[in-house]
């Protein structure tokens, strides 16, 4: 019973990482060259590399013409390759984990690129990271699938792909672990965790070894000038940003699904959805440009404060709508990059109005606080804040910016705007990550000792009848058989005495019906470990015998014994009671006067009703 469960082959899931992080860093890094290409010949009419931002220069009204053709791509692409390129991509990836057995068609992992990058590169207000971690996802799904693995070891390197792309993106290897483990993996183990580590540090390796030829920038994605220490008042103002980005959340997600559902009520194809959501895209991009495409530059600027509280305002407000109607149109992008762009311009907006601080710190806690609002994952948007922009001295308000907008949306949203997809679909995600109830017990605290048990010589008839007419013995589920020294023979089950198909000669005894290929349980083993070999064995109940060669009899356990673990669990969440308690003291009785005739005190000479006693 050791504090983690690994085995050997956790080592051979580490070496299949580097290999799917150095993959997925590649391709990642291929993707942002192909937006920016799409986004070169659709907006600038000449080939490049690297991403640049839309410009409406010289295109005028025309240019609503471009998203509405990337959004008809979109929609062939998914009518004759496959419909799960729509989409952001992480829910996408939740699904073939929860249900697919981590099993990614080989297909996906190019077409939800391409699609990707004709959706961001003709304007489209998304973020490349959605599509990255699907398709490095991908990658990594497949890979496995070449080798003989089971499918949390595929689930693993799926993920592992998914975070390795993510860490090549932005720089940040440690926030895309902590992604990975908050909210893709579903569990918190090293046979998980460690590979994505491994994954995303061969990524940021990739992506050094790139920079270091002039390839890609290796500064921070978005550098800030360096916070000192935040004042009280400050750290205060931030849990308002925190409440600020759990409120955007709940309106971010709302406008999405909204978008969604106005979508389904149309009487038209849903592969023509994405046109349509093109046209709003087009004109939301003539009221601002700076909403469209994936907007790095934008987040620069609202960083560096270069945007003024107009601009941020217009930015917010068409950024929402055209975003959260193109994903409901069913189109292909991610969802990151747009939330940190319009958290920055929240925080930006609360600026003028908070205590201390720049509006460049607003804008950075705005950002990671929408971002812990809409993906529950706090410790993600923290680090993710700080790897993204360098500044240690931010991480005491982040800490308190992301607590209160992540506390504000598990209240008011039951699921988020990744999980919601998955909940459409008919399929529940589990988000908290505690400490399994059986792991708690043992078997010796939740086992029957009050037991019915019988000798080999034992007549058939008189364990029927027994079976027939004692609560208790029914409960037990099985009848051991035993020794005069209580060590287990073999049992006998009901089926061995009711079943119709052989009925028992009279004269039969137990040994005669005894099953001596016994599975059984040991009284210092954890409820966990028992569950697990009832359910490979398909077993509703084990006898519990000593662990030594007698095999002494104790007890005999059963699958409704297990729900004591999880009754404690319960106790110990619903069960209030006061368990200290304030007691006032009861005052002293006032003594009698030494001399009561005059009523003074000769040591001190001060009137004795006057004295303060203890």
């Amino acid at each position: 019973m050791g504090d983690f469960s690994l085995d050997r082959r956790a080592w051979r899931v580490v070496v299949l990482s580097l290999v799917v992080g150095a993959t997925s860093a590649v391709v990642a890094l291929g993707l942002l060259d192909l937006i920016g290409l799409f986004t070169h010949l659709f907006y600038y009419g000449r080939p490049g590399v690297g991403l640049v931002q839309p410009s409406l220069h010289g295109l005028g009204a025309v240019s609503v013409l471009i998203p509405i053709a990337g959004g008809l791509a979109i929609g062939a692409m998914a009518y004759w390759g496959s419909e799960r390129i729509r989409g952001h991509g992480i829910p996408e990836a939740m699904e073939t984990i929860l249900v697919g057995g981590s099993k990614v068609e080989p297909r996906l992992a190019v077409l939800k690129p391409i699609s990707s990058a004709v959706s961001i590169g003709t304007g489209g207000p998304f973020g490349a990271e959605g599509p990255i971690i699907l398709t490095g996802g991908a990658l990594g799904s497949v890979i496995a699938q070449f080798f003989h693995l089971s499918a949390s070891e595929r689930r693993t390197l799926l993920v592992a792909g998914a975070c390795g792309g993510m860490a090549a993106v932005f720089g940040t290897p440690v926030a895309a672990t902590l992604f990975g483990v908050e909210l893709l993996v579903f569990e918190w183990k090293p046979r998980s965790m460690v590979p994505i580590a491994a994954a995303c540090a061969v990524a940021e390796v990739v992506r050094n070894s790139l920079a270091a030829h002039h390839l890609i920038v290796a500064a921070p994605l978005f550098p800030v000038a360096a916070h000192g220490p935040f004042s009280s008042v400050a750290v205060a103002a931030a849990a308002a940003v925190g409440l600020a980005g759990g409120c955007l959340a709940w309106a971010l997600t709302a406008a999405v699904y909204g978008a969604e559902d106005g979508f389904k009520k149309l009487p038209i194809h849903w592969a023509w959805w994405p046109a349509m959501g093109g046209a709003i895209i087009g004109v939301g991009g003539l009221v601002d440009p700076r909403a469209l495409g994936v907007g790095y530059v934008s987040i620069n600027a609202e960083l560096g404060g270069r945007i003024a509280v107009g601009g941020l305002a217009t930015l917010l407000v068409v950024k929402l709508v055209i975003w959260s109607i193109g994903l409901g149109s069913g189109t292909s992008g991610g969802i990151l990059a747009p939330l940190l762009i319009m958290g920055a311009a929240m925080g930006g907006l609360m600026a003028p109005v908070l205590p201390g601080g720049s509006s460049a710190m607003w804008a950075l806690l705005g950002m990671a606080a929408t971002l812990a609002g809409v993906t529950r994952s706090p410790l993600t948007s923290i680090v993710f804040a700080f790897e993204l922009t360098h500044d240690t001295g931010s991480l005491l308000p982040l800490l308190v910016a992301c607590a209160t907008a992540h506390l504000l949306s598990t209240t008011v949203l039951r699921r988020s705007i990744l999980t919601e997809k998955v909940a459409r679909r008919g399929f529940h995600v589990v988000r908290e990550y505690q400490v399994e109830p059986l792991e708690a017990l043992f078997v010796r605290d939740a086992m029957l000792t009050d037991l019915v048990s019988a000798s080999p010589d034992t007549p058939a008839a008189d364990l029927r009848a027994r079976h027939g007419s004692d609560p208790m013995a029914r409960r037990q589920r099985l009848y051991p058989i035993v020794n005069a020294d209580d060590t287990l023979l073999g049992v006998v089950t009901p089926s061995d005495l009711l079943h119709p198909d052989s009925p028992l000669p009279p004269a039969a005894t137990a040994s005669m019906i005894t099953r001596k290929d016994v599975v059984v349980a040991h009284p210092d083993e954890t409820l966990r470990t028992v569950a697990d070999r009832m359910a490979e064995h398909w077993l509703g109940a084990l006898p519990v015998v000593e662990n030594d060669p007698d095999g002494r009899l104790v007890g005999v356990i059963t699958e409704f014994d297990l729900l004591k673990a999880r009754h404690r669990q319960l106790v110990e969440e619903r069960h209030r009671e006061r368990v200290l308690r304030i007691r006032h003291p009861t005052p002293l009785p006032t003594p009698a006067p030494m001399f009561p005739e005059d009523g003074i005190d000769s040591d001190s000479g001060c009137q004795a009703g006057t004295l303060n006693h203890p």
